[in-house]
Formats: C-alpha cells, sequence, structure tokens
C-alpha cells in the first residue's frame, strides 16, 4: 500500500492534514483498543461519532483524548453524539455546538463545529451522524451545507456516519457540493461497516473547493494499526484522510 503522507506545514504555510472520522459508540467496546487505533492514525483532527453523551461524558471524552495524545475541542453531549478532538497543531478559533431539528419519536442530532488555523490555514471542521429516516436524513444534509457556507472560511471539511450508501440520496447531495475524499483519491479499504463483515461504505469524509485530497480509506495497513484493535475498539471503521490545504494567510 502506498503510504499516506506525514503532516507537516511547508514553508509558505501550507499545510499537510490527517483527518479521522470514527463512530466510537459511547466508547462500549475496548477503550484501550480505541485509543490504540485513533493514536497510530497520527490525525490532527478527529471527526467523532457516537460520543458518550450522558452520565460524566465529559469525563469520558477527557480520557479518550488524553489515552491517544489529543485534545478535547468541542461536542460529545452538547451536539448529541458528534465530537471533535485535535492535535496541539490546531489553534481553535471558534467553536458551536448545534442541535438539529427533531423528529418526533427518532433520536436527536446535532453538529459539532470549529473554526481552526492550522500552519497558515483556517479551516472549517464538521462532524456529523445523519439520521436513520431517510428524509430526515436528507434535511439534515442540506443543513449540513448551509452550515459549511455559514462559517465562512476558505475551506471546510466534514466527516461523519451517513447512515447511507454512495448511492443514497443524501450522500449523493453532499458529494454534488463537496469532494467525495474516498471517491477523489481512494487508499487503504472502502467499506466501513461492520469491522467483522465490512459490506457497506456509509462512513466518509468530504472536503470544500480548493482542498487536495492525497488519499483517504479504511486505515488497513497503517503502521501501528492492529486489525484485532480495528474489529475490537467499536462496530464502524474509522475513515482516514490526508488532505493539502493551500496557505490562506
Amino acid at each position: 500500500m502506498i503510504p499516506l503522507p506525514d503532516s507537516r506545514t511547508e514553508p509558505d504555510g501550507t499545510a499537510v492534514i490527517r483527518v479521522l472520522s470514527y463512530n466510537i459508540r459511547s466508547m462500549r467496546d475496548d477503550r484501550t483498543a480505541l485509543a490504540r487505533v485513533i493514536s497510530a492514525c497520527a490525525p490532527d483532527l478527529v471527526l467523532i461519532q457516537e460520543a458518550p453523551r450522558f452520565f460524566r461524558w465529559r469525563k469520558a471524552a477527557e480520557k479518550l483524548a488524553r489515552a491517544a495524545g489529543l485534545v478535547y475541542v468541542t461536542g460529545g453531549g452538547t451536539a448529541a453524539g458528534p465530537m471533535i478532538l485535535s492535535t496541539l497543531r490546531a489553534h481553535v478559533e471558534h467553536t458551536e455546538d448545534v442541535l438539529l431539528p427533531r423528529t418526533p419519536g427518532l433520536h436527536q442530532r446535532g453538529f459539532a463545529t470549529a473554526v481552526v488555523r492550522i500552519g497558515g490555514v483556517r479551516l472549517g471542521v464538521l462532524s456529523c451522524h445523519l439520521s436513520l429516516a431517510a428524509r430526515e436524513r436528507d434535511e439534515q444534509a442540506g443543513l449540513l451545507l448551509e452550515r459549511l457556507a455559514a462559517m465562512d472560511v476558505p475551506y471546510a471539511v466534514a466527516g461523519g456516519d451517513l447512515n447511507e450508501r454512495p448511492q443514497g440520496r443524501s450522500f449523493g447531495r453532499l458529494a454534488a457540493s463537496l469532494t467525495d475524499a474516498w471517491a477523489a483519491e481512494p487508499w487503504g479499504g472502502e467499506l466501513t461497516s461492520t469491522p467483522r463483515d465490512p459490506h457497506q461504505r456509509i462512513d466518509a469524509i468530504f472536503a470544500t473547493k480548493g482542498v487536495e485530497v492525497l488519499g483517504c480509506g479504511v486505515p488497513h495497513g497503517l503502521p501501528g494499526v492492529r486489525e484485532s484493535d480495528l474489529t475490537a475498539a467499536t462496530d464502524h471503521l474509522p475513515v482516514l484522510a490526508a488532505l493539502r490545504l493551500p496557505a490562506t494567510g
């Protein structure tokens, strides 16, 4: 497998970053394996779904961040599950957790969002976990696009569990306006659900115009990522992307 580029900042301020999107099932599985997977991926930004959001959820989030060598940025209970972690390389300008309109009888959904600076780049970041219901999911895809546009940043990246395959309406709606990183530059594995029987791609990372995708996929074979950890950590496989962000001053 071709190596995924490491994170770096180039002399002109252009940033190469690694972004990881991961549904962690409220940390109900092997937490040590989960932290090892995240750490081995060496991400600058981690877009979490199904973070702990009830009793003492902040403490659980901090423990995970610490175990993976990261810091908590925003989200978790305040965003109904989506959460963002980062390295100290990311200078956080602003965070906002957004609760989405809720359909009676369905789970509350939300976005965890932040604006960060890495190198000479200002970047919007969004973690999402879209609805299981098709109509609500399509509305949430539209709200995601609106939220990215409203962040007023040169570039943005969004990632999450879409609860839909690429052929679906909501996935297609996002891919029509944003770059689907796996489709742009496939690397590693494609299928994200489930770890023991991968048969569908329902987790993805998207980027706005101007972001160059250097590689994206499930990090099978990445040094330090054990297949036993991938199956023990949670009920989804992670998606890792390397992106090049031109300097914005």
